[in-house]
C-alpha cells in the first residue's frame, strides 16, 4: 500500500513550498498523518503531526514557518512551507497510520519521499 505524495521542489532560501500527501482507499480508519524529514547525516526527523481530532505538533525547527493540515476523509495531508531556509533541505515523507480491509490494527504507512532543496 503506497501513499502518493507531491509538491517538492528546489526554491531559494525564504521562499515556500506545499507538499500534498493522498493514502489510497485500501488505507481506512485513519487516525494520525505525519511529515518527516530525512536530510543527508542527520537522523530522520517528524517535522509534523496531526491527528483525527484536529491537533498538531511541530519539531521546534520548522514551528511557526510550517503549517499541517488534514482533510481526513478524503484521506489527505498537505505541508505548507514558508519562509523556507537550507536546514530544511532533505526528502520529506508522509506517515499515515491507519488500518486495512486484511487487518483491523493500526498500522503506519509511508510515502517514498519528495525531495525539498533550499538553496542560500
Amino acid at each position: 500500500v503506497q501513499l502518493t505524495e507531491s509538491g517538492g521542489g528546489s526554491v531559494q532560501s525564504g521562499g515556500s513550498l506545499r507538499l500534498s500527501c493522498t493514502a489510497p482507499g485500501g488505507i481506512f480508519g485513519i487516525t494520525y498523518m505525519a511529515w518527516h524529514r530525512l536530510a543527508p547525516g542527520k537522523e530522520r526527523e517528524m517535522v509534523a503531526s496531526i491527528d483525527a481530532r484536529g491537533t498538531s505538533t511541530y519539531s521546534d525547527s520548522v514551528r511557526g514557518r510550517f503549517s499541517i493540515s488534514a482533510d481526513f476523509p478524503r484521506k489527505t495531508v498537505s505541508l505548507q512551507m514558508d519562509s523556507l531556509k537550507s536546514d530544511d533541505t532533505g526528502a520529506y515523507h508522509c506517515n499515515v497510520r491507519g488500518q486495512t480491509p486484511w487487518s483491523t490494527r493500526l498500522q503506519d504507512f509511508w510515502g517514498q519521499g519528495t525531495q525539498v532543496t533550499v538553496s542560500p
